[in-house]
């Protein structure tokens, strides 16, 4: 047995399912190994019976017993797996806090590579081998890694979703299609991620341009005050040479006039101030919806940008400031 387990590679004794060394390994009609919990477990939610690899219908549950002789080979594969993930693990980095945490790994969990969308699962580098060299795995759709997977099932037909209902605003799987939303308007998920992606594209520039234009108020107000420092220190300095003449007589008039118009400057200044604070605060209001838009607009998760988006909190209202000089 050891020398034919030689010429064996360790693809054939993962089941497809689980993506791990046998456990208790049993063989359908059509000729297919699977774990005898993972291929239960699959037919107990998938009526009718249908084998996973091949698609074969089986229209009564077949009755399955455990192969030994796949059982005796896949522990020694097990073995061999287990000495090779622990002399790997200590080349690759484990999963610090906010990582996605490979699924498989058992006792240190590595930092996992990638998310399945099929398996819904996560996998480090040494699991993730299955999903790259074998047939069957290699046209499931892997994604960066991202946790709570289960999320992107829909909830009353265990299925994948993959389709947006433009009627209701909601994602949806295949089934929901043919049954709540049939007449409804749906796109594929890429196809509503798309155009929402670009409306966001949209309001950043929007925002952007009202900040532009707020900061050139602020520019304009504020050589709206250095001119009018400038025409306050000309009315001063003409007043004293008018009075000067007629000093005693008019020196109590004089300095009422300068405080006049230094009162006039400060109520200037204060106004302009007042401005310049609301300005100030729309565009930090401008910039935090900017922030949070861009990096809505950034993400390559589609589902998350679709649901994400309903949250985003509203335009901060905004004062037109064309009439303000």
């Amino acid at each position: 047995m050891s020398a034919a387990s030689c010429l064996l590679t360790e693809d054939q004794f993962l089941c497809s399912i689980c993506l791990d060394v046998f456990t208790d390994p049993v063989s359908t009609p059509c000729g297919h190994n699977f774990c005898k919990t993972c291929i239960t477990q699959h037919w107990n939610i998938n009526v009718p019976y249908q084998c996973p690899n091949c698609k074969q219908i089986f229209y009564s549950k077949p009755e399955l017993q455990v192969n030994t002789f796949i059982s005796e080979m896949a522990a020694q594969f097990r073995q061999s797996a287990q000495q090779k993930a622990s002399s790997s693990s200590s080349e690759q980095q484990a999963a610090k806090p906010g990582e996605v945490p490979c699924d498989v790994c058992t006792g240190t969990k590595l930092k996992a590579l990638k998310s399945c969308l099929v398996c819904l699962a996560s996998y480090c580098e040494t699991h993730l081998e299955p999903h790259l060299t074998m047939a069957g795995l290699k046209r499931h759709q892997l994604i960066d890694p991202v946790e709570n997977l289960e999320d992107r099932m829909c909830t009353k037909h265990d299925k994948l979703l993959q389709l947006f209902c433009k009627t209701d605003q909601m994602c949806v799987c295949m089934l929901c299609t043919v049954s709540d939303h049939k007449t409804h308007d749906v796109v594929p998920l890429k196809e509503e991620y798309e155009g929402k992606k670009a409306e966001l594209g949209k309001t950043e520039a929007e925002t952007q341009q009202m900040i532009q234009k707020r900061r050139l108020k602020i520019q304009e107000i504020k050589r709206s005050v250095e001119l009018s420092k400038e025409d306050a220190d000309r009315e001063i300095a003409g007043g004293v040479q008018v009075f000067s003449a007629l000093k005693e007589s008019v020196e109590r008039s004089q300095a009422e006039l300068i405080d006049t118009i230094k009162e006039k400057q400060r109520e200037t200044e204060k106004q302009a101030e007042g401005f310049i604070k609301e300005l100030e605060q729309e565009i930090s209001e401008l910039k935090k919806r900017s922030s949070e838009v861009e990096q809505l607009s950034r993400s390559e998760d589609h589902l998350h940008l679709l649901q994400s988006l309903p949250s985003l909190n509203a335009a901060p209202p905004t004062k037109d400031w064309t009439e303000v000089s």
